[in-house]
């Protein structure tokens, strides 16, 4: 590559960098809050919330990074426009073709990029996060154990400890289970203690009190106890969840053990083809949106009023590019062997962005006007 050539791919690098900060912080603070109220609210600790966003950070950046692409691809590209550097190009008899290069070789770069995503880090990633999903949901302690705060453990379940002694004491237990519509049950207990046996966890209550509300006969009956046992098992949830997410399949396994996982996961072979040969077309996607990032606006001269008008024509074809991937799944869903309609969006964008090419580097025909025609 020359001088220039390098120069123009560490603008789109630049820029590249600062979109995918950008995009991912925004989508980032999006999930977070949700996160932050899940699982702080169900007692976790600020380093859970900090690793289960560090784990979704990879989906995040699959999602913004061809978005980033294009608007860096545009944004360098109308940059050297404005400043007349492509004009001094085209001057000294560069082609379009020529120009191209440096958008290519970011495309190319970004592919890279997002071949290890899809292909290495995001099923690790969910992987790991599906496991610790599983770490979570099985400690009930953790859950159950915050004094001072009315917890949701399960919906229709409602439980409040007001202290809780350094030897594992939990004083004035308050529990409301609202789970059968028919039948209100809520337990009282001035103290309680968490037991396990095996898989299963059991609240022991002691000198406590249990409401029955029956809803039909509207019929309360209060029933004294001095010590209780309650099967709280059933407030966490499954942590066995045999079908692993298809996206946390490795690309290999997907390659070479169709059958196996349709088996053990319940995935179609259809389900399967559609995400193994998306996962090489997202990488082709971001070759075709630098391309057509920088061919459109190559296709107007310089103009005071800029080139929102080319950087238009290239929304709408990334639009258009977006909405036909999800056209073309379906059909792979039902048949596997169509899977090659999976790349068909990313190929139309490299030939709309040849096209824009094309029409570029053809000489603009000024039709001069003489004076006899004139008359």
């Amino acid at each position: 590559m020359s001088r220039y050539d390098r120069y123009v791919l560490s603008q789109y690098l630049l820029f590249f960098g600062f979109f995918a900060l950008i995009l991912v912080a925004v989508f980032w603070v999006n999930r977070a809050v949700v996160l932050f109220d899940t699982l702080i609210g169900n007692g976790q600790s600020a380093l859970v919330f900090l690793e289960f966003t560090a784990l979704t950070l990879p989906n995040l950046i699959r999602m913004v990074l061809p978005i980033a692409a294009f608007g860096a691809a545009v944004w360098v590209t109308n940059r050297l426009n404005g400043e007349s550097e492509l004009t001094v190009l085209r001057a000294t008899g560069t082609s379009p073709w020529q120009m191209a290069r440096p958008a290519l070789a970011f495309g190319i770069i970004t592919a890279l990029m997002m071949s290890a995503l899809t292909h290495y880090l995001l099923p690790a990633s969910i992987s790991q996060l599906e496991v610790r999903e599983s770490e979570v949901s099985r400690n009930i302690t953790a859950k159950l154990l915050s004094e001072g705060d009315f917890l949701h453990p399960a919906d229709g379940v409602t439980f409040y400890i007001r202290q809780i002694d350094p030897d594992g004491t939990l004083n004035d237990v308050f529990l409301s289970d609202r789970r059968d519509p028919a039948l209100t049950v809520t337990y009282t207990g001035a103290r309680a203690f968490l037991v396990r046996d095996g898989a299963s966890a059991h609240l022991i209550m002691v000198e406590g009190m249990a409401q029955r509300l029956d809803h039909e006969t509207q019929r309360l009956s209060t029933t004294f106890f001095s010590d209780f046992s309650y099967d709280i098992s059933s407030l966490a949830r499954k942590a066995e969840n045999p079908a692993r997410n298809i996206r946390a399949i490795p690309s290999l396994e997907l390659m070479n053990s169709t059958a196996a996982i349709t088996k053990s996961d319940g995935y179609s072979a259809g389900a399967q083809a559609e995400e193994l040969h998306l996962r090489f077309a997202r990488a082709l996607v971001c070759v075709a949106v630098a391309l057509i990032g920088f061919s459109a606006l190559m296709l107007g001269t310089f103009s005071r009023f800029g080139v929102w008008r080319q950087a238009f024509l290239a929304f709408v074809v990334l639009i258009f590019i977006e909405g036909l991937r999800g056209v073309v799944t379906e059909p792979v869903l039902q048949n596997p062997t169509l899977w090659p309609l999976i790349y068909v969006p990313a190929l139309l964008g490299l030939v709309v962005a040849l096209i824009f090419l094309i029409l570029s580097a053809r000489p603009k025909r000024i039709r001069a006007r003489t004076p006899e025609a004139a008359a």
